[in-house]
């Protein structure tokens, strides 16, 4: 698989959706991931990233226009031991209540299926990060519609072990349309930064600027598990 630039596979493309991003910093002390949120409609777009703890949560900017909170407002974010959990939807807290218990990324999200917002079956797309005795290896996960059936469950795990200023990139559309295609095949592999506001700005500039609403970035230390967060909202409060 060809190394891309995020930068650039971002900016052709002005709806990708959900979108999530895991990789190593280039000086290879950093465990990375980036999530940022898209929207087409008023609903979607009421949007903001708040940190909630260790983790985050959406929340709308506007109260009284939220229409319907379903599907959109969730916890993307949530730390466990020396796991971070990130994903596109209330799947985070199922990943983080089976492993709490001793089931693992892949068992928990065994138990879930792609959104049911008809006809676009949004797949679930999360990862997991682990950061343990100066070692960093992540999960990725997309659960999809079978080609559009609703009736049919389309489930891959991928695992990674770290590459230096390298990551992978997952993201729930192939572009804009109707229904909203899919994304399909493994996650494309690209470039990672090793400084987080340099690789905050360049997620955050790349993304179409009518459909973006909110980036998470977080930058782990490898050696002590100490980390850096960025948080960027079109919605600024």
């Amino acid at each position: 698989m060809d190394l891309l630039s995020l930068e650039q596979d971002l900016q052709g493309n002005a709806y990708p959706g959900r979108g999530l991003v895991i990789g190593t910093s280039a000086d290879g002390k950093k465990a990375i991931t980036a999530y940022f949120i898209m929207g087409r409609s008023e609903n979607s777009r009421n949007r903001v990233f708040v940190m909630d703890g260790e983790g985050l949560r959406t929340e709308a900017f506007d109260p009284s226009k939220m229409k319907d909170p379903s599907l959109i407002i969730y916890a993307p974010v949530r730390v466990l031991g020396h796991d971070t959990i990130v994903t596109n939807g209330d799947q985070t807290d199922t990943v983080y209540d089976m492993m709490k218990t001793g089931s693992t990324f892949q068992q928990a999200l065994r138990t879930r299926q792609f959104e049911p917002d008809e006809p676009n079956f949004t797949p679930r797309i999360s990862g997991l990060l682990h950061v343990e005795n100066n070692a960093f290896c992540y999960e990725m996960s997309i659960l999809k519609s079978a080609y559009g059936d609703p009736g049919a469950c389309q489930r891959f795990t991928f695992q990674f072990e770290a590459v230096k200023g390298e990551g992978h990139f997952i993201h729930t559309y192939l572009g804009d349309g109707k229904p909203l295609p899919s994304f399909a095949g493994e996650p494309k592999r690209v470039t990672i930064e090793d400084d987080i506001d340099t690789f905050t700005d360049k997620v955050w500039n790349s993304l179409n600027d009518d459909n973006k609403v909110s980036l998470f970035v977080r930058y782990i230390d490898i050696t002590n598990g100490l980390y850096e967060t960025r948080i960027v909202n079109k919605n600024a409060k």
